[in-house]
């Protein structure tokens, strides 16, 4: 059920959902005459065509064409259908057996009666109505989802696939009708199908945290409401972001001469640039706090902080004019730095 799952086929074709297989074969031959591109002409349709020929495809497949319409509900409506019309046969066979038995009006009026109790009650002469049909509700689907850490401060997309559970709505998850095993689910008492699905994962998502999207767990039957899909966030490492509750980790790397002179630096976070005031004489490994630049908590009630961690790094490389001041500076440079590892005891 992989591409077609989310189209209405019969639509497509022009026809009801209860059509037959001789009402879609018509159909499919009319519809070809319209839009195949080897028949129509200026009217040829190339789209429209490989949409006609793929429905005609499914819907006349047996097996596929029960899982779609179980799928999309005609199924139960298609049994209830029939059910009305044996029903309605029978109620008309008993109203036939009625006149033909009673010679007064007063006989009449009681065979009547009669054969409506033998219609919709289950024993003669009893006053037991048949059992309502047992709601089933669809349980909720639990899906692992990874995704970059920037992915989880800016929000992004994904396409997953959900493989669908629900009961059999032919043996309604009971196995087996009348002492034999369901044709329908060959036994196992459900249906599973294949859907893929676009969702959307929001910005500020922390790890372990459940985005649920509505409906799109496993369906429920007889009326029972369906499942919800959560998706469990994992937030793959990252070196120079990381989530950690409500903060935002950020190693920020700047060259030596920012760290002594002080720099203003952008970082993108949330889908904007952001920027950072470095102070002069920076230090690596020191910790500059950005309040409020988090990400929010459940209730949106509060935001959590960015907290930035510092590296001074050097370049891979330098040219001649970068090496010959660094001399420069070094003999410029009165202070020793390593003065208390010197007088350490």
């Amino acid at each position: 059920m992989a591409n077609y799952y989310n189209k209405d086929l019969y639509k497509i074709l022009n026809l009801n959902f209860d059509a037959t297989l001789d009402e879609i074969k018509q159909s499919y031959r009319k519809l070809v005459r319209e839009y195949h591109p080897d028949v129509a002409g200026e009217n040829a349709d190339i789209n429209k065509f490989k949409e006609i020929q793929e429905a005609y495809e499914v819907l006349t497949n047996e097996e596929n064409r029960k899982k779609y319409d179980v799928l999309h509900g005609f199924y139960r409506e298609k049994i209830r259908k029939q059910e009305e019309s044996v029903r309605k046969n029978k109620y008309e066979e008993y109203i036939k057996k009625a006149k033909i038995n009673a010679n007064t009006q007063e006989n009449f009026t009681k065979s009547i009666n009669s054969a409506l109790d033998n219609l919709f009650h289950s024993g003669k002469g009893s006053s037991k109505t048949t059992e309502p049909k047992r709601i089933i509700h669809g349980q909720d689907i639990n899906i692992n989802i990874s995704i970059s850490c920037f992915e989880a401060l800016n929000g992004t997309n994904r396409k997953v696939n959900i493989l669908h559970t629900q009961p059999c709505p032919n043996c309604e998850g009971r196995k087996f009708i009348n002492g034999s095993q369901c044709s329908m689910c060959n036994g196992s008492g459900q249906l599973s199908l294949q859907k893929k699905i676009n969702v959307k994962i929001p910005k500020g998502v922390s790890q372990g945290s459940k985005v649920r999207i509505k409906k799109e767990g496993n369906k429920g039957l007889n009326g029972g409401k369906d499942g919800d899909l959560y998706l469990i966030v994992d937030i793959e490492k990252n070196p120079y972001f990381n989530i950690e509750g409500n903060d935002i980790l950020c190693n920020l790397p700047i060259t030596p001469f920012e760290a002594v002179l002080g720099a203003e630096v952008s970082i993108p976070v949330f889908g904007e640039k952001i920027t950072v005031k470095i102070p002069s004489m920076t230090s690596s490994g020191q910790k500059l706090k950005l309040s409020g630049l988090g990400i929010e908590n459940n209730n949106k009630t509060k935001k959590g902080d960015m907290i930035i961690t510092v590296q001074i790094k050097l370049p891979e490389k330098l040219s001649e004019k970068e090496k010959a001041l660094y001399n420069q500076l070094k003999e410029l440079s009165k202070y020793n730095i390593r003065k208390d590892l010197n007088n350490a005891k």
